[in-house]
C-alpha cells in the first residue's frame, strides 16, 4: 500500500488513432501490457494528458491507457472544435477499447473527466469495470455562472486579473470577449488572450499557493490556443450536456463501483456537486478532502486516488 505517487515511467506505446476523416487522437500505454486495464480522461475541456497521471497506478499490475481528447494537446489537428462535442468523445473512448481489444476497463476521470467518464459509462455501462472521479463537474448550468463569474467571491484579485486583459466596454461579458479573440486568425491576437485565459484557471487550482513559480516555463502559445479553444467551444455548448439530469440518470450505473474524491476548498468544481452525486449513487465510496482544493496532485486528494487505484487492484482478478 503507498499514498504517494508510484515512480515515473514511460510509455511502451504511443500512437494516434484516426476517429473520423478530421480527427486523430493521441493515446499512449504503459505499465503491464497484460495487466488490469484502466483509461485515464483528463479534464479542460482542453488540458491533453501529462506524464505525472501515469504514477496513479502499480505499473506492475495495471495497463495504463492515456490519451488527449479531439483538439487537445497532441491529438491532431491541434484546437480544432469541428465534430467536438461529448458525444464525439464519448464515442472515441469506446473506439479506442475496440481498437485495443479491451472488453473493459476501470475509468478514472477528474473535473471534466468525471462529467466525461459518467457520459461513457452511461453509454457503455458493460464495459466500465470500475469508476474514480475527482473534483467532480457536471456541466449544469449554475457551475458554470460559479466559473464564471460567482467564483469573484472568494478570488476577487484573480477575477479583476481576468477582466483586466479586456476593455472596459466588453467586461459583462468576459466568455464572448476572450472567444473573439481566442479564435482570431491572428495568432498575435489569439494566443496572449488564449495563455491569459488559462491562467485564470491555473490560479485558482489549489488550496494552497504554489510555493515557487519564479522558475515556470514560458508559456506554450500553440498548446494554450488549443486548450483556450476547446474549452470556450465547450462552455458556451453548456458542455454538450444540455438539459440532460445526469444526476438522475447514473443512479442506473449502482452496478459498478465507484470511488468519488473530492476537495472541501475546490474553487473550480464546488463540493456540492460532489456531495449530490454521492446522494444519487449511494453505493459510492465518497472522500471530502478536507485540506485540498481542485488539483489531483495536492497531497490528500493525491493520497485517496491512489488509495482507490490499489482499492480496484485488490479487488481485481487480473495477475500483475
Amino acid at each position: 500500500m503507498t499514498s504517494t505517487l508510484f515512480p515515473e515511467i514511460q510509455p511502451y506505446q504511443h500512437d494516434w488513432l484516426h476517429v473520423s476523416p478530421t480527427h486523430q487522437m493521441y493515446f499512449e500505454q504503459s505499465g503491464n501490457p497484460a495487466g488490469q486495464p484502466v483509461v485515464f480522461l483528463h479534464g479542460g475541456p482542453g488540458s491533453g494528458c501529462n506524464p505525472a497521471q501515469r504514477r496513479y497506478f502499480d505499473p506492475q499490475h495495471y495497463r495504463i491507457i492515456l490519451l488527449d481528447q479531439r483538439g487537445c494537446g497532441r491529438s491532431k489537428p491541434q484546437g480544432c472544435i469541428e465534430e467536438n462535442t461529448t458525444q464525439h468523445l464519448v464515442d472515441d473512448i469506446d473506439a479506442l477499447r475496440q481498437h485495443l481489444n479491451i472488453d473493459q476497463w476501470l475509468v478514472f476521470g477528474g473535473s471534466w473527466g468525471s462529467t466525461l467518464a459518467l457520459n461513457y459509462a452511461l453509454a457503455h455501462p458493460h464495459r466500465v469495470s470500475g469508476l474514480v472521479l475527482r473534483g467532480i463537474f457536471l456541466s449544469r448550468t449554475s457551475e458554470l455562472e460559479w466559473f464564471l463569474q460567482d467564483i469573484e467571491h472568494f478570488f476577487p484579485a484573480n477575477w479583476t486579473q481576468l477582466l483586466s486583459y479586456l476593455p472596459a466596454a466588453e467586461r459583462d461579458n468576459p466568455l464572448s470577449a476572450f472567444a473573439s479573440r481566442v479564435f482570431s486568425a491572428d495568432p498575435t491576437i489569439s494566443e496572449p488572450a488564449a495563455i491569459h485565459w488559462n491562467a485564470y484557471e491555473s490560479s485558482i487550482m489549489t488550496l494552497l499557493p504554489p510555493a515557487n513559480t519564479s522558475n515556470s516555463s514560458p508559456a506554450n502559445g500553440p498548446l494554450e490556443l488549443s486548450r483556450a479553444r476547446v474549452q470556450i467551444h465547450y462552455i458556451q455548448n453548456q458542455c454538450f450536456v444540455g438539459d440532460r439530469n445526469l444526476l438522475k440518470e447514473v443512479s442506473s450505473l449502482t452496478h459498478i463501483p465507484t470511488v468519488i474524491v473530492q476537495g472541501r476548498y475546490d474553487m473550480v468544481c464546488p463540493p456540492l456537486t460532489a456531495h449530490l452525486l454521492h446522494q444519487a449513487m449511494p453505493h459510492a465510496e465518497f472522500h471530502m478532502i478536507p485540506d485540498a482544493g481542485h488539483s489531483g496532485m495536492e497531497p490528500g486528494t493525491c493520497a485517496a486516488l491512489i488509495a482507490a487505484t490499489e482499492k480496484f487492484k485488490r479487488q481485481s482478478t487480473v495477475v500483475g
